[in-house]
């Protein structure tokens, strides 16, 4: 009984002796030949697994690949049908090798929704006829706009009566502020500067009530100020411009400002000027500087300048009055101003040697004197030579009296970082007459009939490199 039941396939062998098959010595000759296997047997792991079945008869993998199904068939003889083999199968025939889908219930078939309905396409709105009104204005407009280019036209053309004829038919025909504007340009470029004020504050107004663009506003506000400037009437001009910058600002009316302030200022100055007046003033100058009242002397001579500016004495007798405050900067530059008003005004050149000689500046003042004695001999027949020499002389002593004390190596390096007094010193002509001086001095005398010469000669004795005893 247990030979039998070990021989029938007991439990050893629980596929049922069918992987004992696969034991058999001509299994791969037998899959070979048929056409069925035979493609099989290139793939490496189709024969792994038969080695596999082979080692172990108990594998699951025998029905778990179908291709092992397929080498059953060959083995048994029967043709177990594949997935890919449905053809020939016998009717009713189940393919063993495909899952057969299973519904758990059969889906309710959907419901029909309910078509979406379609808007019937609305009729499109008719457009309305303009009414007349917008007609009128429509055609107004555009002839109003001929009218502008005509003006303009005539503008470039500088026919101005023209130009102004068709920008006021514009402005008849439609109330557009730009056509204002255009004939206050063209009144400006006319030079009837009030003609275009006119225009240009109607633009104004009109555009105020109407919302125009500011940039327009801004446009009639600066050319408003351009005609008063024309007309000289510069605190409307700067009314104006700044009224134009508060709606737009651009750097041209900006520019146009600051210029206006800056006329305003000058013809205010020049609107001063009243030589009577001015005369009326250096009188009571002078009146002031003799009683010693220097302050008052000065405001006096400051209305005279005010009053006659172009009068070089109003500013030398502030140059006098200002030694006398120890002010000699202030002297220096009153000076300087007088003789640029009038080079051969002799006074402006001995407070300017006065002014120095305050300001300890001695060789300054002894140059100042040269010029003086110059001025004075060529336009004054020398009438001034005795309070120039006496100015000169006065700084010499000075300049003596501050280098008492000074020995020749101070000198040397004083003399070395004096470029003027270095160039003089390194003159051939100068070297020579130096030379000559030290054996025959009364040489040196009549080299310094040379003006050239003397004027050198003196700024080396100012400077020490001549010494002269006094």
């Amino acid at each position: 009984m247990e030979q039998e039941t070990g021989g029938a396939g007991g439990s050893g062998d629980p596929m049922g002796g069918l992987a004992q098959m696969f034991q058999d010595p001509k299994l791969l000759e037998k899959l070979a030949g048929n056409p069925k296997t035979s493609g099989l047997l290139a793939d490496p792991s189709f024969i792994a697994k038969l080695q596999q079945i082979q080692q172990n008869p108990s594998s699951p993998d025998l029905f778990s690949d179908p291709r092992m199904l397929q080498v059953l068939g060959v083995l048994m003889g029967v043709d177990l049908q594949m997935r890919d083999s449905a053809e020939g199968m016998p009717e009713g025939a189940v393919d063993l090798t495909n899952d057969t889908e299973m519904a758990d219930a059969m889906p309710e078939p959907p419901r029909p929704q309910p078509k979406a309905k379609v808007p019937e396409p609305q009729p499109e709105p008719e457009q309305e006829p303009e009414d007349d009104e917008a007609l009128e204005k429509k055609k107004a407009k555009e002839a109003a706009d001929k009218e502008k280019a005509l003006g303009t036209e005539n503008y470039k053309k500088r026919n101005f009566d023209e130009a102004i004829a068709h920008y006021t038919k514009a402005w008849e025909l439609f109330k557009d502020i730009t056509y204002l504007n255009n004939l206050g340009a063209a009144n400006f470029e006319k030079g009837d500067y009030q003609a275009c004020i006119d225009a240009c504050t109607k633009a104004v107004e009109e555009g105020r009530e109407i919302y125009a663009d500011f940039k327009i506003i801004a446009k009639s506000y600066a050319r408003i100020g351009s005609a008063y400037e024309k007309l000289g009437d510069y605190d409307h001009a700067i009314e104006n411009y700044k009224h134009s910058l508060t709606e737009h600002r651009t750097p041209d009316v900006n520019a146009k400002l600051r210029a206006a302030e800056k006329n305003k200022l000058e013809s205010s100055r020049l609107a001063y000027i009243d030589p009577a007046k001015a005369e009326e003033a250096r009188e009571e100058g002078n009146k002031k500087f003799k009683e010693m009242d220097m302050p008052g002397a000065v405001a006096a001579y400051t209305e005279m300048i005010k009053r006659a500016p172009e009068d070089p004495r109003g500013y030398s007798n502030r140059a006098a009055a200002f030694v006398k405050l120890l002010e000699f900067p202030s002297a220096l530059e009153d000076c300087n101003t007088a003789i640029k008003k009038d080079p051969k005004f002799i006074r402006a050149y001995i407070r300017k040697a006065q002014a120095y000689f305050g300001m300890r500046k001695y060789s300054e003042s002894v140059d100042a004197c040269s010029e003086a004695k110059i001025i004075d001999q060529q336009h004054h027949n020398g009438a001034n030579s005795r309070e120039i020499d006496q100015q000169e002389q006065k700084a010499f002593t000075a300049m003596y009296s501050a280098r008492e004390n000074e020995t020749e190596e101070q000198t040397r390096e004083r003399l070395s970082k004096d470029p003027e007094i270095m160039t003089i010193m390194g003159d051939p002509v100068m070297q020579a007459i130096l030379q000559q001086a030290q054996t025959e001095p009364a040489a040196l005398q009549e080299h310094m009939k040379n003006p050239d010469v003397r004027a050198k000669v003196q700024k080396l004795i100012a400077a020490g490199v001549i010494r002269v005893g006094r």
